[in-house]
């Protein structure tokens, strides 16, 4: 795969739909996750309203706003680690 210089890969209609789909399942994943633990840390297993009280909002607020910080952090160490991977199988190569 031929990598334009400056730019990522230029990938197939049928690649490119694979890494969407992929993508896609990972959000629904991330998002059912931070839905799970959020719901269990921040709302008591018996409801006593219909209605989220207002601390309960605020829990969740802030589980929320966590849990996306740490996965953006954890997303861009892991792009890190592989540009720093890919840079040195390219050293090892040539």
């Amino acid at each position: 795969m031929a990598v334009p210089p400056g730019g990522a890969p230029q990938l197939d209609s049928a690649k490119m739909q694979a890494v969407q789909d992929l993508e896609i399942e990972m959000m629904s994943d991330m998002y059912s996750r931070m839905t799970n633990a959020c719901h269990k840390k921040c709302i008591p297993p018996k409801y006593k309203e219909a209605d989220l009280a207002k601390g309960e909002g605020v829990c969740i607020d802030r589980c929320v706003a966590k849990y996306l910080d740490i996965h953006e952090r954890v997303g861009k160490k892991l792009t890190q680690l592989s540009m720093q991977d890919e840079d040195f199988v390219k050293k090892m190569q040539g």
